[in-house]
């Protein structure tokens, strides 16, 4: 069955402006919520149908892995990508402990990040590829 309702994407990051370019990338694509803490993402997650969360390793108060952990307790399925600048390969790690999908060091490239959110959705729902855009978000 096909579905006909656009996917719907949360974007939770403390920094409005990083917010604000996932944005132009993704509002043709998806149906959007944005969160600016780890906080509203969760209460985002309960009381909203989410397919996807990109979500910023250090906001205050919970981190985005605290986040998607209380996230894949609402739902186990949720697809979630972090994004850091500090991507070592011990946060890799815990990452997978909980279940993200990847992790992607900041500055995503716009092509890396398009391809993650594809893989992700089509992974998890069968979806459609939306990595056909290309370039840097710098």
């Amino acid at each position: 069955m096909k579905r006909t309702e656009p996917y719907q994407l949360l974007i939770a990051d403390d920094d409005a402006g990083f917010r604000e370019v996932l944005r132009a990338i993704f509002e043709p694509l998806f149906s959007l919520f944005e969160a600016g803490s780890g906080e509203e993402a969760v209460e985002i997650v309960e009381g909203e149908h989410v397919d996807l969360i990109l979500i910023d390793m250090n906001m205050h108060k919970l981190t985005g892995l605290e986040t998607v952990r209380i996230v894949k307790q609402i739902d186990s399925r949720l697809p979630c990508i972090l994004c850091t600048s500090d991507a070592t390969d011990e946060l890799r790690e815990q990452a997978r402990e909980v279940d993200v999908w990847s992790v992607l060091a900041k500055p995503v490239r716009k092509r890396e990040l398009l391809t993650n959110v594809s893989s992700a959705i089509d992974s998890t729902y069968g979806g459609p590829d939306v990595s056909s855009a290309s370039g840097s978000m710098n």
